[in-house]
């Protein structure tokens, strides 16, 4: 109970960038734990111990922007203060990245092999699919393509955040930090690829180096990644506000249909930052890395 006594709410959304040392904290600890007691199992289990961790406070969240819903009458003012909450969301999230990124670098390459296993699977597959008819069929994958590919793949993830913040409150919290373990594990190979070519043709490892791939490979996942969590983050917020109002007011009151606009606006909002990442990571990606 200590962890995930650490930040409330309201302190949360008043000092956002603290969330992400807290991402980083959780993260950490709950990776160590897995790789100590459960060391087979350790890839999924850091997962489930990291969202045990946020989950108390990213539930009371939740609640407390339904409330917010009843109280605010103007739809501008709710979405300003949902942007609150969304930002420490975000700052959660790239502190759990970074923390399972650096991890996945630095530690001994067996110990990452049985950390991330599930995670490295996981990109072949989604590499596969993306790619594997189109390539074997033509020898390469249109722009058009291949955005529509991306886009029908987030938009599922998308679909699967509002169901479990709506099923289970504050569910999608689960994909999101299972999304951070993934793209971290993307961040780890992009950097001990690039920097083994650099230390290749400098002859000479500095720390400079270091820092220098480091921000190449956040940056690599993080152009058309960040509006893509957010988007997931939008959603989740979008189902679990459904769900708290169903339990406080009866469906078709006043409160609940007020609630409900509010949700479908979050919807269209997480729609349009998934299109727009979608763009990004086809056409603007590629041209940078």
């Amino acid at each position: 109970m200590v962890l995930e006594s650490l930040v409330r709410p309201e302190g949360a959304e008043k000092r956002p960038v603290s969330m992400f040392f807290l991402g980083f904290l959780y993260a950490s600890v709950a990776m160590f734990l897995s790789l100590w007691i459960f060391r087979d199992q350790t890839s999924l289990v850091m997962v489930f111990l990291t969202v045990m961790a946020a989950l108390p406070l990213v539930y009371d969240t939740i609640k407390y922007e339904e409330k917010k819903d009843i109280g605010i009458k103007s739809e501008g003012k709710i979405l300003k203060e949902h942007s609150k909450a969304l930002a420490f969301f975000m700052y959660l999230f790239l502190g759990a990245v970074v923390s399972y990124s650096l991890w996945y670098i630095f530690l001994p390459e067996d110990i990452v092999g049985n950390v991330f296993n599930t995670q490295i699977s996981t990109i072949k597959n989604i590499n596969s699919n993306i790619f594997g008819i189109d390539f074997l069929t033509t020898g390469s994958v249109t722009g058009t393509s291949l955005f529509w590919q991306i886009l029908s793949n987030n938009l599922k993830v998308l679909v699967f955040s509002l169901f479990f913040s709506f099923f289970f409150g504050a569910g999608a919290l689960f994909i999101l930090i299972w999304n951070a373990s993934v793209i971290s594990a993307a961040i780890g190979n992009f950097f001990r690829a690039n920097f083994a070519e650099y230390a290749a043709s400098v002859g000479l490892i500095k720390i400079g180096g270091y820092f220098h791939i480091y921000s190449l490979s956040l940056m690599r996942y993080f152009v058309h990644g960040l509006p893509e969590v957010l988007a997931y983050f939008v959603g989740g917020l979008a189902g679990g506000i459904i769900s708290i109002a169903i339990t406080r007011h009866d469906v078709g009151t006043k409160e609940f249909r007020k609630v409900l606009l509010d949700s479908l606006d979050l919807v269209l909002i997480a729609v349009g930052l998934l299109i727009v990442a979608a763009l990004l990571e086809v056409y603007v990606t590629p041209v940078f890395f």
